[in-house]
């Protein structure tokens, strides 16, 4: 008797597909090389910040405009593999049946906390530009979009990506205990950053969530199984 064409080779069955591992290795490595390249280039200075001394911070867009420029190429350029991870793994839970809320969660956290990266990015390019910092209320005003779009809002948006996939991961056994349990600490901190738009201390919340972010995406991507058991 032959196998049909549909018959699995193997007792389960492959999601095909990008590996999300190395698209968040791709991602995390672009995004610490723009915070690289503009340290190097700036010899040193601290990005300008939007609740600093606004002389200052016009002081470093007029000086270092092209790590600016270089800094905002590899954060767009990191937006793009982050949408990409989002893709992967939340095709990979589809396929693997996972038929839960939390999967559309994490494809909106995801794709939004890309295009918020891709936006903070474009506000950085923008005050590169010559002649936009010179009206210290233009420069303002594009700081502040620019950091809220790639702060808080980013940050909110990654925790509903690690939330989305970490519920299911954890009550399916689809990734590592702590791995998930992970995510939803990090997502719990990443929802509690959106008290930094009224309370300024919460935005030291920021960069806990963003940088622990880069440790379970990398997890994730790397121990999320890939083969459902055909029955």
């Amino acid at each position: 008797m032959y196998a049909s064409a549909n018959t699995p080779r193997f007792p389960y069955d492959r999601h095909r597909g990008p590996h999300p591992g190395i698209i968040a290795l791709v991602y995390v490595i672009l995004f610490i090389a723009s915070l690289a390249s503009f340290a190097i280039l700036s010899h040193g200075s601290g990005f300008p910040m939007p609740f600093g001394p606004l002389a200052q911070a016009q002081h470093i867009y007029q000086q270092f405009p092209d790590a600016i420029r270089v800094n905002a190429l590899l954060q767009f350029g990191a937006a793009i593999p982050l949408g990409l991870f989002t893709a992967a793994v939340t095709s990979r839970l589809s396929f693997l049946g996972v038929n839960v809320t939390g999967v559309s969660i994490a494809l909106f956290g995801g794709i939004g906390a890309s295009l918020l990266t891709i936006i903070s990015s474009l506000c950085s390019w923008i005050l590169s530009q010559p002649g936009i910092v010179d009206n210290l209320s233009v420069m303002h005003a594009v700081q502040l979009f620019g950091f809220t779009s790639g702060g808080v809002a980013h940050v909110v948006s990654l925790g509903l990506l690690m939330a989305g996939i970490s519920v299911p991961g954890l009550f399916g056994k689809l990734i590592p205990k702590w791995v998930a349990w992970l995510g939803l600490i990090l997502a719990a901190i990443a929802e509690l950053s959106t008290l930094s738009l009224i309370v300024g201390q919460f935005t030291y919340l920021l960069p806990v969530v963003r940088f622990g972010s880069y440790i379970w995406l990398i997890s994730t991507g790397f121990t999320l199984i890939k083969k459902r058991r055909i029955v």
